[in-house]
């Protein structure tokens, strides 16, 4: 894995994956979208999507645990926070051999710089909300979320999938 070209493309992810509008009902959309994936690879995660800071999508699949909603929401506050993918800043910290913590004084059990968590955008207006999955290996999870949200964007996964 080359951190710098993951980080180039994740930029690339977050400037292409943007909606025209965004509600209550695509949230139910993506929702079920990234559901149906995941459950054709046979796995269970965590799906929080929220706009303005209102949870508007949960799903606890079987199979997960409490602590998957709780990677879920540290990993949600630092999108929130920063508007960018946690992936994103995660890459950018091992990098710079830093955290979260050291670098803006934020406690890990509130946030984390794990990947999952997408900022949703809507063009002319930027980041309206969160998606989050967790229960995967970071990368999947970041991996899980960009394929959805590319579907629902008209963008070909092939242009802005990590390697």
């Amino acid at each position: 894995m080359d951190i710098e070209k993951d980080i180039a493309m994740i930029a690339l992810q977050e400037e292409r994956l943007r909606f025209t509008a965004f509600d209550e009902n695509t949230a139910w959309t993506l929702g079920s979208l990234l559901r149906t994936k995941v459950k054709e690879r046979g796995a269970a995660v965590v799906i929080e999507i929220r706009l303005g800071r209102e949870t508007v999508f949960f799903s606890a699949m079987q199979g997960t645990a409490p602590v998957n909603a709780d990677w879920a929401r540290r990993k949600r506050n630092t999108v929130e926070l920063l508007n960018r993918s946690s992936y994103a800043i995660g890459l950018a910290l091992r990098q710079e051999q830093s955290s979260l913590e050291s670098k803006m004084g934020l406690p890990t059990r509130d946030f984390a710089s794990h990947g999952g968590s997408f900022p949703i955008s809507v063009a002319s207006v930027g980041c309206i909300g969160t998606v989050t999955v967790s229960g995967l290996p970071q990368r999947e999870d970041h991996a899980i979320v960009v394929h959805a949200l590319a579907e629902m964007c008209g963008v070909p996964i092939v242009a802005i999938a990590l390697d």
